[in-house]
């Protein structure tokens, strides 16, 4: 990553076997699209010097945590650098309240953004504190919006729905977009979850490929903030992946049903 020029924070070791997570500096967001994308690229021709093969599949092995693509969100003002989400007491802002609801407005309709392969569901419906909700919380990882404990210069909203299979620049800009969506209408955010809870019907996500796809191409918001030909191209090139998928007949199904009567 040095030689390359990448900066970096953290890099340890994550729960599954053989996941490591690495974390990347805060910056311009088409900064980190970009670092993102030839990080991966840097990873795969490393490992091939060694005769290893490096994996971003959201769940590449079962019954093991899924590999995610968490971004962590604030925006700085122009000229000062104040991060609007908290005021000059340290308190949030309205700015703040806004982002997190136009989050949630925009998660639903953004699933097949965040999570594009049918790999993508096994990681959101097994869940290893890869939650599958657009509920919001002050810290508590089984919300797919988590507020991380911070100091108010560095307030954040972190979106936990993308997987480690997400194209960044897509995944980054449908975050954003909803934030800011949020922002322009003065949207209001449900209340913060806490603890264990059940996930209200009008904040769960679709769970296979297929029912975010539909979702998508319904979505007035989605073809509002990025255009109707993007995403009727989107959602043709997805839909002619899934019709690929289910040319195929899995190892389970003729393990498991072609034994029974």
């Amino acid at each position: 990553m040095a030689a390359l020029g990448l900066p970096r924070d953290t890099f340890m070791h994550e729960m599954g076997i053989s996941q490591f997570e690495i974390n990347l500096l805060h910056g311009d967001p088409l900064l980190l699209a970009d670092q993102t994308f030839l990080f991966k690229h840097l990873l795969k021709e490393v490992a091939l010097k060694h005769g290893l093969n490096v994996v971003c599949m959201a769940k590449p092995l079962a019954h093991t945590p899924g590999s995610s693509m968490h971004i962590h969100q604030s925006i700085v003002e122009i000229g000062t650098g104040r991060n609007v989400f908290s005021d000059e007491n340290g308190e949030p802002t309205a700015t703040f309240r806004h982002f997190i609801a136009g989050q949630q407005a925009g998660m639903a309709d953004f699933t097949a953004l965040f999570a594009p392969n049918v790999n993508s569901y096994q990681r959101l419906c097994h869940p290893f504190a890869s939650p599958n909700n657009a509920c919001w919380s002050h810290d508590n990882r089984a919300a797919g919006l988590r507020i991380p404990a911070s100091s108010p210069l560095a307030r954040r909203v972190e979106n936990r729905l993308p997987g480690a299979d997400a194209n960044p620049y897509l995944a980054i800009a449908a975050s954003l977009a909803a934030g800011l969506y949020g922002i322009e209408n003065r949207l209001e955010p449900s209340e913060p979850i806490q603890g264990e809870f059940e996930v209200p019907d009008n904040l769960s996500l679709p769970c296979t490929l297929h029912a975010a796809l539909e979702r998508l191409k319904r979505s007035q918001l989605a073809k509002e903030l990025f255009g109707k030909e993007f995403i009727e191209g989107y959602v043709a090139s997805k839909t002619l992946e899934l019709t690929s998928f289910f040319d195929e007949i899995t190892p389970w199904e003729r393990r498991v049903l072609a034994t029974q009567a």
